[in-house]
């Protein structure tokens, strides 16, 4: 049953970790590293297909492995969050939904900005 739980999960944030990359309002990085743990535990045969995958691989071994986060993938990330605050505030968002982005999205910027780079490749 377990198995089962951690496989439905693992999917569900595999489908939003790639829709993450093209709605700037999911983030990527986040759900597809918990996809590799949560197929960890359900599907060695998931899991193998995360780690090898040509573009989710390496940003799954780069965290595994150095808890880091490349410069490019900083970046973007950034760059997305300042985006999300920004259409906010043009569309007219609801001022809670502002405050909650402007006190959430710092943080989590922080958070990233301060993680190692990883390895030189």
């Amino acid at each position: 049953m377990f198995r089962t739980l951690w496989l439905i999960i693992g999917l569900t944030s595999l489908a939003l970790g790639i829709a993450g990359v093209v709605l700037p309002l999911l983030p990527t990085t986040p759900f597809v590293l918990l996809s590799a743990y949560c197929f960890a535990r359900s599907s060695p045969r998931l899991h193998d297909w995360l780690l090898g995958h040509k573009i989710f691989g390496p940003l799954i071994h780069n965290w595994e492995k150095h808890r880091a986060i490349s410069p490019r993938a900083k970046v973007l990330a950034v760059l997305s969050m300042a985006g999300v605050v920004g259409i906010s505030v043009l569309v007219g968002a609801p001022q809670r939904v502002i405050i909650i982005q402007a006190v959430i999205l710092p943080i989590t910027c922080l958070f990233i900005i301060t993680r190692p780079n990883g390895p030189i490749s």
